[in-house]
């Protein structure tokens, strides 16, 4: 009990200054940041640019020079001189607003138990409180594909817009997709003897694929009837692969494994597919390409699936996909929910890697959202479409220059300090008249 209580004080403690800032009001007045380098997000660039919204949406993407000749008078304007615009990035696969600290199981909420939960929706335990939110934001990501995690069928998705009051109001694409994590004939097995991972034949795999087979002839007899006796709500939830109204996101690396899966979903009259990988993609690259399967490469600072391949082969993946004809995105699918905040980084290694700079920028925007099906909405800095985007002083993809001073979701003007940065100001007020290091003590220091 002594222990309990001394939990809960704990907790109370950090509430004083663990607040999450409260979402950005409508907007109310129409905007227009003039001056910038505008990066549209689909490969186009607009040197000493203008982007103009009202009421959430774009309503102009020009050069600055096109503002001589407008009224002003509506209108507030926002220099942005020597600063860089881009759309609001999108991280896809990801347990933000499922899954705030790892080692407390009550914050945990990103996998039910089972192997077979079609009817699972992670959208209604999305957590628009969760201090993981606002670290990603400050690096420019601005929606966010929530998924849940766990067995061969952990349920659906739904893309989030990250400021919001709850889940209702986050909702950008409810129930976007369903995943599926396709058993393969082999898996890693992390041996703690050695502290290595071996591959080991997969014991389970006639039965894993066994239970597919059987739900999805169940779910196709059960849509056939005109009115089923009893409401099944695992059955009910396959219903929207074979209308299109819902992607199935499969989950495999090697290619054997890859294949089989999509050639599964085909038989099966699965509308919309979309692989999840970050393995032997390269190698089926024209299985993908004729049939026009969209991939988002999941990891990249990984090391090479094959021991013949370059150490920086994960790298220049998303660059060869795109080379050869695919539709590609890109993801950071780690351990660590928080580190997703670094997308942008991974886009820029893709950069460093043979990619051209607005070609990696279009994985995590234009790309992205077209995976995702709001890629009419969001993704790119057009006319009409949301006004989702912010203002850094430097290169983006960079983290030596991402310094985000402005970000809109929907024309909102969103708080971009978080608890990060609300410590660090408060401890750099403290020592600010207060050196760390007394001068007698640098003295002791320096006689020794």
């Amino acid at each position: 009990m002594k222990y309990y209580i001394t939990f809960i004080a704990f907790i109370i403690s950090l509430s004083t200054f663990a607040q999450v800032p409260s979402p950005g009001e409508p907007q109310s007045q129409p905007i227009i940041l003039a001056g910038a380098t505008v990066h549209v997000g689909n490969g186009e660039v607009v040197e000493n640019g203008a982007v103009a919204f009202r009421d959430g949406k774009i309503e102009m993407v020009a050069e600055t020079s096109v503002l001589e000749d407008m009224d002003l008078s509506d209108y507030q304007v926002l220099p942005a001189e020597g600063q860089h615009i881009y759309p609001g990035f999108i991280l896809p696969n990801t347990t933000v607003g499922l899954k705030e600290i790892g080692a407390v199981s009550a914050t945990v909420d990103e996998a039910e138990r089972g192997n077979l939960n079609p009817n699972i929706r992670a959208v209604i335990s999305y957590n628009t409180d969760s201090e993981v939110i606002p670290t990603l934001r400050f690096n420019g990501i601005l929606l966010a594909q929530t998924t849940p995690q766990g067995g061969i069928i952990p349920g659906t998705s739904s893309v989030m817009q990250l400021d919001a009051w709850n889940w209702e109001d986050a909702v950008v694409q409810s129930d976007d997709a369903m995943h599926i994590n396709w058993p393969g004939r082999f898996r890693q097995k992390f041996d703690r003897t050695t502290y290595t991972v071996r591959r080991v034949k997969n014991e389970q795999y006639d039965e894993q694929r066994r239970m597919l087979e059987e739900l999805f002839a169940d779910a196709t007899a059960y849509l056939e009837m005109d009115k089923p006796q009893e409401l099944n709500l695992k059955l009910e939830a396959l219903g929207g692969l074979f209308n299109g109204s819902r992607a199935l996101h499969i989950h495999a690396n090697e290619a054997k494994q890859i294949i089989e899966s999509i050639r599964f979903a085909e038989d099966r009259n699965v509308q919309r597919i979309v692989l999840i990988s970050s393995g032997d993609v390269l190698l089926v690259k024209d299985f993908l390409k004729a049939r026009d399967i969209p991939v988002i490469v999941s990891n990249t600072h990984v090391l090479p699936n094959h021991p013949d391949d370059p150490v920086n082969q994960p790298y220049a993946l998303p660059h060869q996909l795109q080379e050869a004809g695919l539709t590609v995105g890109l993801g950071y699918e780690r351990g660590m929910n928080a580190s997703a905040r670094n997308l942008p980084f991974i886009a820029g290694t893709t950069a460093a890697h043979g990619a051209d700079k607005e070609a990696a920028l279009q994985l995590i925007t234009q790309s992205n959202a077209q995976i995702l099906g709001i890629g009419d909405r969001y993704g790119t800095l057009e006319e009409g479409k949301s006004a989702t985007l912010f203002v850094s002083e430097g290169d983006a993809l960079d983290m030596r220059t991402n310094r985000i001073t402005k970000a809109f979701i929907d024309g909102r003007e969103i708080t971009l300090p978080a608890m990060q940065q609300r410590l660090y100001e408060k401890y750099k007020a403290k020592y600010e008249d207060e050196p760390l290091v007394q001068e007698s003590e640098k003295r002791d220091v320096g006689n020794e």
